[in-house]
């Protein structure tokens, strides 16, 4: 049946257009219902459930199915999850506005909320109808959930069976624990007793908009610091170059935005700009009420400092767009007895606590729980919120690796069997139809290098001479966009998960095992298809000629970076295999002093790496990585391939090619690289980046060689991030780390999808396969390398928090320990310190509760730290303490305390017996008198 809309509408230039929209309804689609007679068993979306909900409910004990109106949907998310099996299903399989017997007209002066809550009611009442013929004896009915008082009204007056969610979720009498899930979203609920208001108003949306255009207040991205929860910044959207980066100090000038929000910020007048503090400040949960312990905890911030160290400071004066997302950590169980309030401490500094009522709290306590944020009213110190879910204890393996998955937005479920079914069939082997534009190298004398264990072998090399006495060297790599063809299931979500995460005893892999460990993977003495980039080389590693094919190509030998210097490093080999990667070394050596010549930066980077127990998988020994020569050997040629493929695809593709850039960071990044040199009477040129690789390759010193590893280490925090970007979208393309005017990723395509693009690039570039539509369109690439740069970042940060969680269990086993350390940074009240035996980092702390206070003086300038009539620079070497700290169960951490240079009252002994211990090794140490 066909229904059309007509309605005129004038134009621009002031004609009339007649516009005639038509609407065709349906009368053959199914109720959804499995097994209904009356639909014929035919359904074309998902299927209901075909076991109803059975006298689980004292409101509606007999079966019956659950259709929540869109705002229960929306704000009861968590409850709803819950419900997946029954009421999502109905949900989804509604029946849509193109069917017959549902469709419902917007009546004139009916607004679109109104017509879309009558269109949900008609499809109740239809249920209701339609599934008493499906099974009168049973009685099987549908529940209308809504939370609109007028919606529920009307629903009960149309003779709908309805009731809100939280009457519904009471009378599920076997899951009492089910309420704790309900998001409270009424103002009642959202205020607390007290009513002394804390925050001001956030202003709305339309006056925000209104005052950014005018310029009164500038749009940002909020980001709070991990270190002091009463700072923050406001990333500014936009081109305001002087006003980049807006601090935020202060509670009130906070103003109840979260990490990650986008917020509107209003400039203080100059003479209340503040510099960004050097406290360390932590939030340990004040009763609410107590607001004049946070002011006094503010002044701690305000110190008096150079004009010059002033920056742009605000308040936060309303939220644009909120970007809250389910937290991980653990309840903070309240000490009045018998109360349903407590307070959730995330386990992600930057998020407040989240006040939460739950029923379950002795259940809850020791466990690590996902909450979701409902509101934060004005009269309340902490956020609201509601619990989600039980991950399980806290400190299990398990359970804190699920943690920092969940709280990094790291895609790791299992692969659908969507994705699966698009994976060759086993056993598989290279056809006639895979060599069709594929050269044929398996008579290459090709390798592979990598670190020991690693199976998704992305790259392998080869060297050798050409009759001319010229060198013929290729870097080989696995041809994955063969295998992931562009669009399909397997494509889109190795897009959604952008890289493979390395934990440091878990992979979380971007394409199924098949394809990373085996099919791509470039292992020994099996044929694999590769796309291939050979450079035809004189010695001195100029480069002569180029050329790129995709290949099909059987890898003589899969070594580690080990194995391979042993090889180069023997005087006894000289199989074709050695001279190959001998060849390979030469070369590499001279291409590193050439980047270094033109401004490379060489920088530094603690890595460690854990020993596991083959039993427990406990570490049992920490120990920063060794680099060898073969490790840059690789590296140089992955680097060359890279620069090359970038330099071809963006030569086909201007507008189209997928880059990488590095930004030069500005000047006043380098200021703590530049006063730590000065404190060591050395000098740090900043002004390019060959001025700073010239200066840190002259800073050296005779006394203290591990110095200018200390300043390449802090050369590196002052470093920007490097990003994907469309080259039609920007104009800067220049890589300042790596001194190269194009860069791009190719190498490695199993473990990041950006080099999968830049493959299918290249593949239509040398006419080896064909383009798409979204390949050659720069907005749906800028969108996806906005993804890609977010995951990158992400699985980042997974990994350091995976090795400071395995950190933390190889000092739980080791106890405590004493270890020389480096200072790189001074704080107003702590000292954070390098450990260079472990690659490790830790904040010494000199204001703790309950002890008393040294006399501290800070000086910004220099900068130094005076405790008592101790003078600490950046760069000193101190003595520590290392153990971890287990009294603080959410936020257990390795905690050190200076033992020399030795200040009374400050400095701990060596001896350890005395220190504060975790209560386990408390217990231990009783039992064993």
């Amino acid at each position: 049946m066909l229904k059309s809309r007509t309605f005129l509408k004038k134009t621009r230039a002031g004609g009339v257009m007649k516009i005639v929209r038509e609407h065709y309804l349906r009368d053959d689609i199914g109720c959804g219902a499995s097994g209904c007679a009356a639909c014929g068993g035919a359904h074309e979306g998902p299927v209901l459930e075909p076991q109803p909900l059975d006298r689980v409910s004292s409101l509606c004990p007999q079966p019956h199915y659950l259709l929540p109106d869109t705002n229960v949907l929306l704000h009861q998310v968590h409850f709803n999850v819950w419900r997946s099996g029954t009421w999502a299903s109905v949900a989804s399989s509604l029946r849509p506005p193109g069917s017959l017997e549902t469709y419902v007209e917007q009546l004139q002066g009916e607004t679109s909320n109104d017509r879309n809550d009558r269109a949900i009611r008609a499809a109740a009442k239809w249920y209701n109808e339609h599934l008493k013929k499906m099974s009168a004896e049973n009685q099987l009915r549908v529940i209308f959930i809504t939370n609109d008082r007028k919606n529920k009204e009307k629903a009960i007056e149309e003779g709908i069976p309805a009731f809100t969610c939280e009457e519904y979720v009471k009378s599920l009498t076997a899951n009492p624990e089910l309420i704790d899930r309900l998001a409270c979203l009424s103002e009642e609920g959202n205020e607390i007793e007290s009513g002394k208001i804390i925050f001001s108003e956030h202003l709305p949306l339309s006056k925000l908009q209104q005052g950014i255009k005018s310029g009164t207040y500038l749009q940002g991205t909020f980001r709070a610091s991990r270190e002091n929860y009463l700072e923050a910044t406001v990333w500014v959207h936009g081109d305001t170059e002087d006003n980049k980066e807006i601090i935020l100090q202060g509670l009130k000038n906070l103003n109840r935005a979260i990490h990650e929000d986008i917020v509107a910020v209003e400039l203080l007048p100059k003479n209340q700009w503040v510099a960004p503090s050097s406290v360390v400040l932590l939030d340990e949960g004040q009763n609410e009420d107590d607001m004049e312990k946070e002011e006094e905890r503010e002044c701690i911030l305000k110190t008096a400092v150079s004009e010059k160290m002033l920056k742009p400071t605000g308040r936060v004066v309303g939220i644009i767009r909120r970007n809250w997302r389910p937290y991980c950590g653990m309840l903070s169980k309240s000490d009045i007895k018998e109360s349903r309030r407590h307070l959730f401490t995330p386990a992600d500094k930057r998020i407040p606590r989240i006040r939460i009522e739950t029923r379950q709290a002795s259940t809850l306590e020791g466990q690590r729980i996902i909450v979701a944020i409902d509101g934060w009213p004005r009269n309340s110190r902490y956020p609201n919120g509601h619990f989600v879910k039980n991950l399980g204890e806290v400190g299990d393996k398990e359970t804190e690796t699920e943690v920092l998955l969940l709280e990094h937005d790291v895609p790791h479920q299992p692969f659908s069997q969507a994705v699966l079914s698009l994976l060759p069939k086993m056993p598989w082997s290279i056809t006639e139809k895979d060599m069709k534009n594929r050269e044929d190298l398996r008579h290459l004398c090709v390798c592979s290098v990598d670190p020991p264990g690693c199976t998704d072998i992305d790259d392998a090399l080869h060297c050798r001479e050409l009759e001319s006495g010229n060198l013929e060297v290729g870097v080989h790599i696995a041809d994955v966009s063969h295998f992931i063809r562009p669009g399909n299931a397997l494509d889109q979500e190795s897009a959604r998960r952008g890289t493979t995460v390395y934990l440091c005893e878990k992979r979380i892999d971007m394409v199924p095992e098949l394809l990373s460990s085996n099919l791509c993977s470039l292992r020994s003495n099996v044929d694999r298809l590769a796309f291939s980039c050979i450079w035809e080389m004189n010695h001195n590693a100029e480069i002569l000629k180029t050329r790129f094919t995709k290949s099909v190509i059987n890898s003589k030998a899969s070594l580690t970076y080990a194995e391979a210097q042993m090889r180069i490093d023997s005087a006894t080999m000289n199989d074709s295999i050695t001279t190959s990667l001998r060849g390979l070394n030469k070369l590499a050596k001279i291409l590193k002093k050439g980047r270094i010549e033109n401004g490379a930066l060489t920088l530094s980077s603690p890595e460690v790496r854990f020993h596991m127990d083959s039993e427990t998988h406990d570490p049992i020994d920490l120990q920063t990585k060794e680099l060898r020569e073969t490790n840059s050997m690789v590296e140089e040629f992955m680097l060359l391939a890279n620069i090359s493929v970038a330099k071809k695809i963006h030569e086909e593709f201007s507008e189209h090619a997928l880059l990488r850039k590095h930004p030069a960071p500005p000047p006043s990044n380098y200021e703590i690289l530049v006063k730590a040199a000065k404190s060591k009477n050395l000098e740090i040129k900043t002004d390019t980046a060959k001025a700073l690789a010239d200066s840190l390759d002259q800073a050296d010193s005779l006394t203290f060689p591990y110095l200018n590893t200390l300043l390449r280490i802090l050369a590196t925090r002052c470093m920007m991030q490097a990003v994907y970007f469309c080259s039609g979208m920007d104009t800067d393309f220049h890589h300042y780390g790596l001194a190269s005017p194009i860069y791009t990723h190719f190498t490695s395509p199993i473990r990041r999808y950006a080099d999968i693009i830049v493959h299918r690039l290249l593949a239509v570039a040398v006419g080896a396969d064909c383009t798409y539509p979204e390949l050659t369109d720069k907005h749906k690439l800028a969108d996806l390398c906005k993804n890609l740069n977010f995951r990158h970042k992400m699985a980042q940060y997974a990994q350091r928090a995976s090795v400071a969680f395995h950190t933390q269990l190889f000092f739980k086993s080791k106890g405590i320990v004493s270890e020389e350390a480096y200072i790189l940074f001074v704080r107003k009240n702590a000292l954070v310190v390098l450990i260079p035996k472990y690659g490790l980092e830790g904040t010494v702390f000199f204001e703790e509760k309950d002890k008393p206070k040294p006399r501290l003086t800070y000086d910004d300038e220099i900068p130094s730290l005076k405790i008592e009539d101790t003078v600490f620079h950046i760069f000193d070497k101190v003595k520590v303490k290392i153990m971890l700290d287990s009294s603080n169960l959410q936020h257990q951490k390795i905690r050190m305390s200076l033992v020399e240079p030795e200040i009374p009252g400050i400095s701990v002994p060596t001896d350890t017996s005395n220190m504060d211990i975790s209560e386990p090794e408390r217990k231990k140490k009783k039992l064993q008198k």
